[in-house]
């Protein structure tokens, strides 16, 4: 495997990436999830899955032998091959695509380097150790020129896709950006994120909200190049106390889908439309501020610890539920993963503003029989209780 490498922006300037429309693309046949984020009632549950494309799939640990983690993102016919192959090989069973890239490339266009390694994951060579390291970043950050290689994949897929299924595209939401950014990689506690919260508050909202304008840039550009649905990714929101969240997190996820809308509005009032999810993992005492109105999220995803009834009860009719299953389900007998994803789905209710996933994404050592035993559960047994 290659050594693990940096990513450096192009040189040379860019003109701005094009504006696509669904008349760039080959017409969708399966709108299945956008129909249920809509609030219609439908055949049966949509699914699509959380780290659909990775390690688990034997096609891409092989493309993974021969590239860097980041050679794949920043190769545009690379992430276009790997997110379709969970597509193909599951024709049929997922209504979503999401593009192959990662929430870290949010602070590699900030300046900082990102490596991924074996065996250990996400690791920063140099990761803000006080706020004196907020002037290594860059300012005034061009998206469009410093992560074109992830519009470029997503234009190329949308077509490679060929209408079978709407496309996500993604980031990681600011404060989890801002913990690895500061905690160097994986962390059991945040410690050192969470010092700069108690310690330095004013240059943490600083830092926060430098990397919520990459985040809602990023977003923006992604929609321009074809993307039908986007997700916030606020992985280590469980970490926050709720008056930590209060402050530090829910400030600026409230403003991304408001600026990502409204500058998509600009552009194009039909694209302005785009739905827009949120995980926030672990939050169980945010699902009243996320849904509350103004905030503007279409789709709330929840963790597995989350009750799918209690979650309903508190978020009301109208925003679109997704989730939940424990990913460590996709380890027990295919005959309890059926049982269990019914009793799912019915507390979920299969006919309207539900979207089958897991709680958290695929695990590296899962078996791509049992996610297949687990998508065919929600296509049978919600065509089922629907019929």
């Amino acid at each position: 495997m290659a050594a693990p490498t940096s990513v450096t922006a192009p040189a040379t300037a860019l003109e701005p990436y094009k504006l696509h429309t669904d008349a760039d693309f080959p017409p969708l046949k399966n709108d299945l999830i956008l129909r249920v984020i809509r609030g219609e009632d439908v055949e049966r549950v949509p699914v699509w899955i959380m780290r659909q494309a990775g390690r688990y799939l034997p096609e891409f640990r092989e493309e993974r032998a021969k590239h860097d983690f980041f050679t794949v993102c920043r190769t545009p016919a690379l992430a276009c091959l790997v997110t379709l192959q969970p597509i193909d090989r599951y024709a049929g069973l997922l209504d979503a695509s999401i593009i192959f890239s990662d929430i870290l490339v949010i602070p590699q266009a900030l300046g900082l380097e990102v490596q991924m390694l074996p065996g250990k994951g996400p690791h920063f060579p140099e990761p803000l150790v006080d706020p004196s390291h907020l002037g290594r970043l860059k300012t005034d950050v061009d998206v469009e020129r410093e992560l074109r290689y992830v519009m470029e994949a997503i234009t190329l897929t949308r077509k490679g896709l060929e209408g079978r299924c709407p496309l996500f595209g993604f980031v990681g939401a600011p404060w989890t950006l801002m913990a690895y950014m500061i905690e160097g990689g994986g962390s059991k506690n945040l410690s050192k994120a969470k010092t700069w919260l108690g310690r330095w508050p004013e240059e943490s909202k600083e830092l926060l909200q430098r990397v919520t304008d990459v985040v809602v840039d990023h977003l923006v550009a992604q929609a321009k190049a074809g993307a039908q649905l986007l997700q916030v990714f606020e992985s280590w929101a469980g970490e926050l106390s709720p008056d930590y969240f209060a402050t530090f997190a829910l400030p600026y996820l409230r403003q991304i889908p408001t600026r990502v809308r409204a500058a998509l509005h600009t552009l194009s009032p039909t694209l302005s439309q785009i739905p827009i999810v949120v995980f926030a993992r672990g939050a169980h005492y945010a699902l009243e501020s996320l849904s509350a109105p103004g905030i503007h999220y279409d789709v709330i995803s929840l963790d597995w610890t989350m009750d799918p009834v209690a979650a309903r009860n508190r978020v009301g009719e109208t925003i679109t539920l997704q989730g939940n299953a424990d990913p460590c389900l996709l380890y027990a007998p295919k005959e309890t993963i059926k049982k269990e994803t019914r009793l799912m789905l019915e507390k979920f209710g299969t006919r309207r503003r539900y979207i089958a996933n897991l709680g958290h994404g695929m695990l590296p050592d899962h078996d791509p029989e049992h996610l297949r035993a687990y998508l065919e559960a929600i296509r049978d047994v919600s065509s089922e209780l629907n019929a």
